[in-house]
């Protein structure tokens, strides 16, 4: 395990370009088990949830050809799925929640998997029963294999089309679903799918390599099953937490930086809500610029409430930037109540903030009152431990604010979905250093 140091206090300046979207890596990836022709992707992000991905489908029998760290060319011709209960993909498998994505393509173009209980972060509980009803609903048969903790999964009849109400609006779930479907017979319908760009993105992908899928951008999708895919090329998006983790670090750092290539037609309502917390943003094309500044003063709402940021399923705000938002409204000037509804254990890292100086009131699991120190009283450096992606990065936000020496330890969890933040931020002039 690795640990960064980091002294803080440091302003920083210049341009940083954020990775292509890790979730939208993980699905897409999967998706190459639809076809046995070749899939193209570009600006694909050099993290470790990506790479372990990529071996796990290497050792399945997919040809891959890495012809930089950002490209790869993917060949799913001979699947060896007896890899599937070996113990190199069971022990990877099991520590990669992404891995859950290769039951619809497996399931939709061979009628059968073998999955063990997948890892990641640590966040509270993360249900799969979206994943599994609409699986089930297209002809699925799970049975759980208590022993060695995994899912054998079956289609004797091959899947069908059906109608089915999601009972949340879960990405990854949609997206199984979405994939499962397209070699389907017949058409499902999907109500309440989630919406996000990386579903967007995934359809049409889809649609280039052959499927046949209406509703693109809605909650409502209608999906045709064909009997083949072919092959395509995919460009991901850039990646839109990375995007808010690098506006979160300016205005904590109060440094001006401008976010090259942001994609800021695919961020949402993200620019929004960090206004909401005062900082100001200059957008030229597709660039973000934020500006420097002393202070940034939270709104509140019109009737002179507290502002309250709370995630939500898309086009709401994301849950992967509550962490960063909440770091942020430390150093603002006013009280933030911050809700995050979707994971219970999220929130559970404010007491290193707390440590550090920050004043925060943890009221329960989902939410923490923030009364902004606006700058007056820095927060300090200490050693504290990453305790998954977006918190680590939280951290280490707080420790590139804070004054003094701050280590932070488990960076292999920042790993997994930052790739080189240590090279790239001392492009900027941050002093950060990897032990």
């Amino acid at each position: 395990m690795g640990s960064f140091i980091i002294s803080g206090g440091n302003t920083l300046d210049g341009t940083i370009k954020p990775q292509g979207a890790k979730n939208e890596a993980l699905q897409i990836l999967c998706a190459c088990l639809l076809t046995e022709e070749t899939i193209h992707i570009s600006n694909l992000p050099d993290i470790l949830d990506v790479n372990n991905l990529i071996e796990l489908l290497n050792g399945l029998g997919v040809e891959v050809n890495r012809t930089s760290r950002s490209e790869v060319s993917l060949t799913a011709k001979d699947i060896q799925l007896d890899y599937l209960k070996s113990d190199a993909f069971i022990s990877r498998a099991a520590s990669l929640r992404g891995s859950i994505m290769i039951l619809g393509p497996l399931l939709a173009r061979f009628h059968k998997a073998y999955l063990p209980h997948p890892g990641g972060d640590k966040i509270g509980r993360r249900r799969l029963d979206t994943h599994f009803i609409g699986l089930q609903k297209l002809g699925a048969r799970f049975n759980e294999d208590i022993q060695n903790k995994c899912y054998d999964i079956t289609a004797p009849h091959g899947l069908a089309g059906t109608y089915m109400l999601l009972d949340e609006a879960s990405v990854t779930g949609t997206a199984n679903i979405i994939m499962a479907a397209v070699l389907a017979s017949g058409t499902t319908t999907i109500f309440n799918a989630a919406c996000e760009p990386y579903i967007v993105q995934l359809c049409q992908m889809l649609e280039r390599m052959g499927a046949q899928i209406q509703g693109i951008g809605s909650n409502l999708l209608s999906i045709t099953g064909v009997e083949k895919l072919s092959g395509t090329s995919h460009r991901l998006l850039a990646d839109m937490i990375e995007v808010g983790s690098f506006i979160g670090m300016a205005a904590m750092t109060r440094s001006s930086i401008r976010i090259a290539e942001a994609g800021i037609n695919s961020l949402g309502m993200i620019p929004q809500v960090f206004q909401k917390l005062g900082i100001k943003l200059q957008f030229d094309g597709d660039h973000i610029i934020v500006p420097q500044q002393d202070s940034y003063q939270v709104e509140t709402f019109m009737d002179g409430g507290i502002m309250t940021i709370a995630d939500a399923p898309w086009p709401g705000f994301t849950p992967d930037l509550i962490s960063i938002v909440l770091v942020v409204a430390t150093q603002a000037k006013g009280t933030v109540l911050i809700h995050q509804k979707m994971f219970e254990s999220r929130l559970f890292f404010v007491d290193k903030l707390i440590d550090m100086g920050a004043q925060i009131i943890l009221c329960d699991p989902h939410r923490a009152n923030v009364i902004g120190l606006n700058h007056a009283h820095t927060l300090k450096g200490i050693r504290m431990s990453s305790p998954d992606i977006r918190a680590g990065v939280a951290l280490l936000i707080a420790a590139l604010s804070a004054k003094g020496e701050s280590i932070i330890d488990n960076i292999d969890q920042i790993d997994r979905g930052y790739q080189f933040i240590d090279k790239r931020l001392q492009s900027l002039g941050a002093k950060i250093e990897r032990i």
